[in-house]
């Protein structure tokens, strides 16, 4: 049987960029990135907790993780390696930001398209009821979209709910936390 997908955003759920300024959160680090397109006159500061990583390498025996985030590919090269991640698959978003289905996230439809049928659970700060409603109406197979508050970041009860999600994920239908 094919494992459900743990689709990960970076920004909110691991890089909690809403957080206080001024007050890295704790457990968290800070690094200063440059990927492409960022456009600012400095590198870009990321808070990362590095338990995360042994978080999500644990949830690797139920999910195939991929990375569902605007860094996509570089999410390998800036995030994983001080996650201790490794190489993951990205979505290859055919467009970023802009117009979605019925008032979505932008990233939705696609997500979508990526699991093709698959089940799956998708972490994001931008997730909201709308998403949900869609994605029960156009996916067949179990789902969970799980919002992070993007000022604090994942939790230890989002990684819980994860991981209970997982265990047999067959029939329970489209699935709601925030």
């Amino acid at each position: 049987m094919t494992k459900p997908l743990l689709l990960i955003d970076v920004d909110g759920p691991l890089n909690p960029y809403a957080a206080q300024r001024e007050r890295r959160p704790e457990g968290y680090s800070t690094h200063r990135m440059s990927p492409v397109g960022w456009t600012g006159a400095r590198p870009l500061r990321v808070w990362l907790n590095h338990g995360h990583g042994a978080e999500l390498l644990a949830l690797a025996e139920r999910y195939e993780l991929v990375w569902a985030t605007t860094w996509k590919g570089e999410a390998n090269e800036w995030i994983g390696p001080h996650l201790g991640l490794p190489e993951l698959p990205f979505i290859d978003w055919p467009q970023m930001h802009g117009r979605a289905p019925e008032g979505t996230f932008w990233k939705t439809q696609y997500i979508l398209e990526y699991a093709a049928g698959r089940p799956f659970a998708w972490i994001d700060d931008d997730i909201t009821d709308r998403d949900r409603a869609w994605v029960a109406r156009h996916h067949p197979a179990d789902t969970l979209l799980l919002r992070i508050n993007e000022g604090i970041g994942l939790t230890r009860a989002d990684f819980d709910a994860l991981a209970e999600w997982a265990g047999p994920c067959a029939g329970r239908g489209a699935q709601e936390i925030s």
